[in-house]
């Protein structure tokens, strides 16, 4: 099989830590057994390395006009450095900027004007892209909505890997499945984050009769995307949501007190603490505390995700499947369209990848 074809927005802390995972997987094949990182060595016919970036797009006059294994070491990107990246000749270059770039990050995030934007449609056809990965700020919702527009201009898949809603909104389902394009999103799971680990202590409440009476979640983070979501609510409201939304889809009750915080800690970088605190009753009433606390880089968790997610789109593009891929997205993002408790949602996944047909 040829390569996977894939455009980036957005060539901040996630997209660094995907770009390096590429290369820092790329002689991995179906035959190597368990690999720490990876999910699924081998999706269909295609393994990690078949992905190829062939463009890059973001706003930043630093990074712009820069090669992209250059780009995702520039400031202010602190993701961890875990592998040279020597491969590729994609220069990134200048998108619109539009609602990109939030009152927070205006002071860190520098833009020349001189920078003269690019028509992005055309720079996705002339790269032959099939998938276009949104890695915006969040809070980008005109620009999200841009760049969706352009992967259907340019033939491409598009894989939201941020909150705002394009895979959940059903206007854009229904453009993408109107010309026939694979659509993914919103708002990636991390591989072992947050909200996969909280999701699965409300699981255990669930298959074992206790009931959840007040759960909390609280994130710091120190780099870039931490840090935007101090604009409250303006960048902040759309990952809240999702946020909650993961976790009140689990619980099969309406009465669960359901809190989520989010702090930037100048200082912290690339790291993320999650502290989760949920309490409840087991039998006879009696109280349960449950304490977890997650420490994890952010960024790698994120990329950990996506190689999958980028394999199961090409599928769909073999497989000339378009629209809101259901399962991919129950699977691995915080708001699909259909929401899945997660034995379920990963036996589909199982069920996708060993078949190569998406349903």
């Amino acid at each position: 099989m040829g390569k996977i074809k894939v455009a980036i927005v957005g060539i901040g802390n996630c997209a660094s830590s995907l770009v390096q995972g590429i290369e820092f997987y790329k002689s991995i094949d179906e035959q190597s057994g368990f690999i720490p990182g990876i999910m699924h060595n081998k999706i269909g016919d295609y393994t990690v390395g078949d992905i190829e970036f062939v463009a890059a797009f973001d706003i930043n006059k630093k990074k712009v006009g820069k090669k992209l294994s250059e780009a995702i070491f520039t400031e202010p990107n602190c993701a961890k450095k875990f592998t040279d990246v020597l491969s590729g000749n994609v220069k990134v270059q200048k998108g619109p900027v539009l609602d990109g770039l939030g009152g927070k990050l205006e002071n860190i995030i520098p833009i020349d004007s001189n920078q003269k934007e690019v028509n992005v449609a055309e720079i996705l056809k002339i790269a032959n892209a099939e998938i276009l990965i949104n890695f915006l700020p969040t809070g980008s919702f005109i620009a999200t909505k841009f760049y969706a527009e352009q992967a259907i201009l340019a033939n491409c898949g598009f894989i939201n890997a941020i909150p705002e809603p394009i895979a959940s909104n059903h206007q854009w389902a229904e453009k993408f499945s109107r010309v026939n394009l694979p659509l993914a999103g919103d708002d990636i799971k991390s591989q072992i984050g947050a909200t996969i680990l909280h999701r699965t202590l409300i699981d255990l409440f669930n298959k074992r009769g206790g009931k959840i009476v007040k759960t909390t979640q609280i994130n710091s983070g120190g780099n870039t995307d931490f840090l935007n979501l101090m604009e409250k609510p303006l960048r902040s409201h759309t990952k809240d949501f999702t946020k909650k939304n993961a976790i009140r889809s689990l619980i099969p009750y309406d009465d669960a007190s359901i809190e989520v915080e989010i702090n930037y800690k100048e200082g912290m970088g690339d790291t993320k603490e999650c502290l989760i605190k949920t309490e409840g009753v087991i039998f006879g009433s009696t109280p349960i505390l449950i304490e977890a606390r997650l420490l994890v880089d952010d960024s790698p968790n994120s990329a950990g995700v996506m190689v999958d997610v980028i394999r199961g789109m090409k599928i769909a593009i073999d497989n000339k499947e378009g629209g809101p891929l259901s399962d991919l997205c129950g699977y691995y993002f915080k708001s699909p369209p259909i929401p899945y408790n997660d034995d379920i949602a990963h036996e589909k996944i199982i069920k996708m990848f060993t078949s190569d047909v998406i349903i």
